[in-house]
């Protein structure tokens, strides 16, 4: 007789490998992916580490599964950002300092999300994702062409280089050793989320917000 996986054993597989990621995740918002060891997440799953290997081909496979699940989470914060009420301009003001925002409350997961080295698998997930965040750029900046808030451009080179100015200027705020030696402090993130809206605004509407 062939063999047949229960429900009940299914539910079990997926419990276990829900198990996994949330400890994986764990090590990562506390130090990045270079601290998400394998022998150190089997730990705090309460598995032994070839447990791990029967839910994922290998660590970059686990990694990448991470990394998949928690930029989509941030991703869908600025899509519902870009769902406000208002013009373009007021959407896209909204959605850049819910990026900025959210990753300066959470450096170190944010580090690990947009600057860390990573392996290739994992790096190719995150451009994928930086694809992501262009593509709801470049349909508010659409928008805002259509509505006459914001002038006449390639909405899609303009989508990119908004995504890159923005992750590119919190680098440096995340960074481990810079937060180590002089955290950002709240009246400094205010001023910096505000710099960071401020240059893109103006990039793309050629006034000052």
């Amino acid at each position: 007789m062939a063999y047949r996986e229960t429900e009940k054993m299914r539910q079990r597989k997926a419990e276990a490998r829900k198990n996994i990621i949330e400890c994986t995740w764990q090590c990562v918002a506390e130090g990045g992916f270079r601290s998400a060891r394998i022998s150190r997440i089997a730990g705090l799953a309460g598995v032994a580490t070839g447990t791990i290997y029967r839910h994922f081909e290998s660590r970059e496979d686990l990694f990448a599964e991470i990394f998949r699940l928690a930029t989509q989470r941030e991703v869908d914060k600025v899509a519902e950002a870009l769902s406000v009420p208002g013009t373009a301009v007021t959407r896209l003001e909204s959605a850049l300092r819910t990026f900025a925002q959210r990753a300066l409350k959470g450096p170190m997961k944010a580090w690990a999300l947009i600057a860390e080295p990573v392996d290739p698998q994992v790096e190719e997930e995150r451009l994928i994702y930086r694809k992501a965040y262009a593509n709801l750029f470049e349909q508010a900046i659409q928008d805002g062409i259509a509505e006459g808030c914001i002038p006449e451009q390639n909405a899609r080179l303009s989508s990119t280089c908004l995504v890159g100015a923005i992750s590119e200027s919190l680098v440096g705020p995340l960074s481990p050793t810079q937060n180590a030696s002089s955290p950002v402090t709240n009246n400094d993130q205010d001023a910096l989320i505000n710099a960071i809206v401020s240059f893109c605004m103006r990039g793309l509407t050629g006034t000052r917000s």
